[in-house]
């Protein structure tokens, strides 16, 4: 990891015990930090491209995702970019020459889908624009805070072509058909305050630069402080819920929840309770 790139680039105060990374390689497109010890920051680092989407950025940050989510000190993952962009979309420079049976064998996109395997919890901080391919990496993640500097949108129609990363199907299940007809036919912006009232972010921060990042690692960090193998089957039912009927829902919760009983993490649990302490999660 290149330790210039690794500068506070927001309010959010990185001590020297921040800075150290849980990464040993090198990432040309992603700063990898540790604010504090049990949450991983990715930061996209395109600022001359707005952290447009490249084919070597997700190869990047995909890596990290993975080794993150390896490291068995870490309970939950920031993800952000710049004060201007989160991601302002797909590298159209990459996109401009492909034809339709260049995308199709060479299964575009295929890529970033890696973050929705990602068993700890993700955490999107958005600042500035999310636009296209920048609203559906955040939309993958499992929350999202904003700025309220934050701009979110589909405009792929301005360019004569639809979502490829699942916009369309992620968008319409957040904020319904019709808006969702809305917004993808006319490419039509939002701000972070329809966001909001539409439900596809958890909360807009206070202003000020960095606060989105600062909040989002202090929720990750109140995150990590619970035992991982009931977060991490707890994120499962829930994205479960969207995918299956009730019923089958329900089965599902209930065979991960008497999994969990075999855990030293439920009887450390319950046993904390009764006698009125603080559990010692060891996440096994």
């Amino acid at each position: 990891m290149s330790s210039i790139l690794l500068r506070p680039r927001t309010a959010y105060a990185f001590t020297k015990a921040s800075r150290r990374l849980f990464s040993t390689k090198e990432y040309q497109n992603v700063i990898a930090s540790r604010p504090v010890p049990s949450v991983a920051l990715l930061t996209l680092n395109r600022p001359k491209a707005l952290n447009a989407l490249s084919t070597p950025l997700f190869k990047d940050l995909n890596a990290a995702l993975l080794e993150a989510d390896a490291e068995k000190e870490i309970g939950a993952i920031v993800i952000t970019g710049s004060d201007k962009a989160f991601a302002a979309g797909a590298d159209i420079k990459e996109l401009k020459e492909k034809d339709f049976a260049g995308a199709y064998s060479g299964d575009l996109f295929a890529e970033w889908s890696v973050i929705t395997k990602i068993r700890k919890p993700v955490i999107a901080a958005v600042s500035g624009y999310a636009l296209g391919g920048g609203c559906e990496l955040a939309m993958m993640c499992d929350m999202i805070l904003a700025s309220p500097t934050a701009v979110f949108g589909q405009p792929e129609i301005n360019l004569g072509v639809s979502p490829g990363g699942g916009g369309s199907q992620r968008l319409t299940h957040i904020v319904g058909k019709y808006r969702a007809m809305e917004l993808m036919l006319t490419g039509r912006n939002f701000s972070a305050k329809e966001a909001e009232q539409w439900g596809l972010v958890n909360r807009i921060v206070g202003e000020g630069e960095g606060q989105v990042v600062k909040e989002a690692v202090d929720l990750a960090q109140k995150i990590a402080s619970k035992g991982q193998i009931a977060v991490q089957a707890t994120k499962e039912m829930i994205n479960a819920a969207s995918e299956l009927p009730l019923t089958e829902g329900v089965r599902f919760e209930r065979r991960l929840f008497f999994g969990l009983f075999s855990t030293k993490d439920k009887q450390e649990g319950m046993a904390a309770f009764t006698e009125k302490r603080k559990p010692n999660w060891t996440h096994s």
